[in-house]
């Protein structure tokens, strides 16, 4: 039996963009050679996953779960909204958003995960959904939160099916009242995170260059106006509140009565908890946010896909 060294899985790999344990699998059926591994994984379907690779995926779910008293939150891409109301490809988010609760916000423990009893890891699942999907996907991102007493809450804006769809919330409420109301509170708390994107939870969350490049760029807007520098120091402070009231979940005015800060509503709730409610973190994910589009129109897409 041929000997199957790392060396020869890694270049097997390197070649053909297929998962590891494909790889292995393929150099042992054909005795460790190289080339013929190469078609034995091309007539698997395996290897069209490397084809695929740089194509851009910026579509795609956002899922989020929840078990016991830690949430979890998972982004995976693919290159169409077509894919994302795919079974299969559903399946897939979910089970590894369910993987997650235990993966600790650790992008590469989670895609190391074994999936289910396919004897692959979740990465390795993934490069068998692109061949026989045929996209592109990426497992782009993941979070989890957890409290020692109250509730970590999910929330998906306009779900495309439970717990999936493309704008997803975890907030976590450390408290020891109620657990029925706190899951109440924070499903209002995850909507207000979904729709006016708070960046952290307190003023003192703010990430100091961030703060320090607003004051200085508030400080040369006041100067243009010629005032004193004491009257120009007022006048940053109070823009500055602005600022936080903009950037901070504890600031910001709650979306649900238009009028109450989140500070104040927390306090209100405390009441009809029967404990102090503290959010002790939150993340939100917007499907896609960040990545580079590529614009095509449906002529340039009709014409590629006609040259192949």
């Amino acid at each position: 039996m041929a000997n199957i060294t790392a060396a020869l899985v890694k270049d097997l790999r390197d070649k053909t963009g297929a998962g590891m344990m494909d790889c292995k699998k393929a150099l042992t059926e054909t005795g460790g050679d190289v080339e013929e591994a190469v078609d034995w994984l091309r007539k698997a379907g395996l290897s069209a996953a490397a084809k695929k690779s740089g194509r851009v995926a910026a579509e795609g779910l956002v899922a989020v779960a929840v078990e016991g008293t830690v949430g979890a939150m998972v982004e995976v891409n693919a290159e169409t909204d077509f894919v994302a109301r795919n079974a299969d490809f559903q399946k897939f988010v979910r089970d590894v958003t369910q993987l997650g609760l235990t993966a600790d916000g650790d992008l590469d423990a989670l895609a190391a995960k074994p999936y289910g009893d396919t004897g692959r890891t979740v990465a390795e699942e993934l490069t068998q959904l692109i061949a026989t999907i045929g996209e592109n996907m990426a497992l782009r991102r993941c979070a989890a939160l957890s409290v020692s007493q109250g509730v970590v809450v999910p929330y998906v804006h306009s779900a495309l099916a439970e717990g999936i769809g493309k704008i997803g919330v975890i907030v976590a409420l450390e408290s020891a009242g109620d657990a029925t109301a706190l899951q109440a509170l924070g499903k209002q708390i995850a909507m207000h995170i979904a729709a006016a994107q708070p960046e952290c939870v307190s003023v003192a969350d703010i990430d100091p260059a961030n703060l320090e490049r607003e004051r200085n760029l508030l400080t040369e807007q006041a100067r243009d106006s010629g005032r004193p520098e004491e009257i120009i120091a007022k006048m940053v402070e109070g823009r500055l509140r602005k600022y936080y009231e903009e950037v901070t979940l504890l600031e910001q005015v709650f979306v649900i009565d238009n009028e109450t800060k989140i500070s104040k509503v927390l306090e209100n709730a405390a009441k009809d908890v029967g404990a102090p409610v503290t959010v002790k973190a939150f993340t939100r994910y917007v499907l896609g946010e960040g990545i580079d589009k590529k614009e095509e129109n449906l002529a340039d897409e009709v014409a590629a896909t006609l040259a192949g």
